[in-house]
């Protein structure tokens, strides 16, 4: 399969930079950066998305995986995966499916470019289970057409290069596999955004640094949410990527978003 071209929307903002947290940065200076950020939270990582999602994040996990509905002998490579939620939420699922339908069990690859997320997801239950690998977004090392099913969850916002990173998980899809990404997104309706802003410019904040003792990478990942694309504009982006059959689904009035698409 060759990589498609990208002319719906640009990789960079005018002027070459890219956006992290409130400010416009370089792009060369993003990956530090945010890199900084998850070294700081890696511990807490859990903990963060509980206070950012008042628990929530754990259902629609849930549903991600339920959408995937892993097979047997199938493979997912799930990117930017942190401390693995849903690389082992798939473990658990295709080890019923395979003990009910008998077959091999399904494999999944957790990659992320911070190895402090790894380390902490390979301290967890069950991470025996799961190939734990650093490797960019960006530039994933897998062959083409290898995976059946991708997943995202929480991570495409932090990526410096959005195209190339779904370019790349596109170009890792088998023909007929499915891409699945969850990502806070915007809020539907203006009476919810103006609820989930003064949450999230002052509880979220404060209770990060009630837990973490620091509330600026809080401030960072609100602010990153902020400036994400809405939910019909990472659609086009997804379909410039070459993904077929877009559509996404909401939760929590827009709150968070699951984007999905297939390789066909």
């Amino acid at each position: 399969m060759t990589r498609p071209p990208f002319e719906e929307q640009p990789e960079t903002p005018p002027g070459g930079f890219v956006s992290f947290g409130a400010r416009d940065v370089p792009p060369g200076e993003k990956p530090a950066l945010v890199r900084g950020v998850f070294d700081a939270v890696a511990g807490r990582y859990d903990l963060m998305n509980d206070l950012m999602s008042g628990g929530a994040h754990r259902v629609w996990k849930d549903i991600v995986i339920a959408r995937a509905n892993p097979q047997p002998g199938e493979l997912l490579l799930d990117v930017a995966g942190g401390t693995g939620d849903l690389g082992l939420r798939w473990m658990r699922a295709g080890a019923k499916t395979s003990a009910r339908r008998g077959g091999p069990p399904a494999s999944a690859v957790v990659s992320d470019i911070n190895a402090d997320m790894l380390t902490a997801g390979r301290a967890r239950r069950g991470a025996r289970d799961v190939m734990w690998l650093q490797a960019d977004a960006e530039k994933l090392p897998f062959a083409d057409a290898s995976a059946d099913c991708v997943t995202i969850g929480f991570g495409i916002r932090n990526i410096t290069g959005r195209a190339a990173a779904l370019a790349e998980m596109r170009r890792v899809l088998r023909p007929g596999g499915r891409f699945l990404c969850l990502e806070m997104s915007h809020p539907t309706t203006a009476a919810l955004e103006a609820l989930y802003r003064r949450f999230s410019d002052h509880v979220i904040p404060a209770l990060g640094k009630m837990a973490a003792g620091t509330s600026e990478p809080y401030r960072y990942f609100v602010e990153s949410i902020r400036r994400f694309p809405d939910q019909q504009t990472l659609a086009g982006e997804m379909r410039a990527a070459g993904f077929a059959r877009v559509a996404f689904t909401n939760f929590g009035g827009g709150v968070a978003a699951l984007h999905t698409g297939w390789a066909l």
